[in-house]
């Protein structure tokens, strides 16, 4: 062996034992630039430079908006899998494997109890990052388990949404979960107690057409993409050009349809105010 291939093969050992670890930088998805994992999580997994609100799931959430991060989170009841049995390139059953694995959730949502601002609530978080956050009977089930969790207790029941839309790998069973969840926000305004919605970034197709328009509250965080079909959709669909900014956060505060866009720094503060302001008139009453 020549000592060139040694000396290479000693460097390349050298170098590999001082690699930079692969999770201690994060790449914004919307400026690139790249940031610091430790000071991203501090700062709420916002991007300090361009401020973009970076999606998180539901163990991220509910640790930044729970006081302390204390809460408990509910078992939600299995629900038929591929009722269909459906298949495309992908068995659906594989499909929720690989989602289960990846984000480490049951489903594309999650619910659990605790106090916000020192109100007692039940918070319910849809992952994006599982299949889309696509509502399924999972999804409808974990919504009726925080719904009626909420009635039981007495207690505010928040929403965070983010999903694409319908699951088409359930079919009509997932367009079903729109009446389903709406009869559940309905017992909620039957029994006199604050359904509040938080619409993060995207909230689209069926999920906007149900329970994320349903809040008698409407918050959303800064340049979330609202709607129900996509902007190249409506435009082909109208034939005209949509305005700047259309389906934003903000162009929707603009025109009546969000109460309030608030950053994620703001937004914990916010939702206690609020959440104070309504158990106190609700007791009241």
């Amino acid at each position: 062996m020549s000592w060139i291939t040694t000396t290479r093969s000693r460097l390349t050992q050298f170098m590999k034992r001082r690699e930079t670890p692969e999770n201690l930088w994060h790449k914004c998805r919307n400026c690139g630039a790249m940031l610091y994992v430790k000071e991203f999580e501090e700062n709420l997994h916002v991007c300090p430079r361009c401020d973009h609100h970076e999606r998180i799931g539901p163990t991220v959430r509910f640790a930044q908006v729970f006081d302390d991060g204390i809460h408990n989170r509910l078992t939600v009841a299995a629900v038929q899998e591929d009722p269909l049995k459906f298949k495309d390139q992908k068995r659906y059953v594989d499909r929720l494997k690989t989602a289960r694995t990846a984000t480490g959730e049951p489903e594309a949502m999650a619910v659990a109890r605790g106090k916000i601002g020192g109100v007692p609530v039940t918070v319910a978080v849809q992952n994006f990052a599982f299949m889309g956050g696509s509502m399924g009977l999972g999804v409808g089930e974990a919504f009726l388990t925080g719904a009626l969790a909420a009635v039981k207790a007495r207690e505010p029941f928040v929403v965070f949404t983010a999903a694409g839309g319908a699951r088409m790998q359930e079919g009509i069973l997932s367009l079903m979960q729109m009446p389903r969840t709406t009869v559940a926000i309905a017992e909620l305004r039957e029994a006199g107690l604050p359904y509040i919605v938080v619409m993060t970034d995207p909230t689209t197709g069926g999920v906007t057409a149900s329970y994320a328009m349903l809040g008698d509250i409407q918050i959303a965080e800064p340049k979330a993409l609202i709607g129900f079909a996509g902007q190249r959709v409506i435009e082909q669909t109208i034939r005209e050009k949509l305005p700047e900014g259309f389906q934003r956060a903000e162009y929707l505060l603009e025109h009546g349809m969000l109460d309030m866009v608030v950053h994620r720094k703001a937004l914990t503060e916010t939702l206690g105010r609020t959440l104070g302001l309504l158990m106190r008139r609700n007791i009241a009453a």
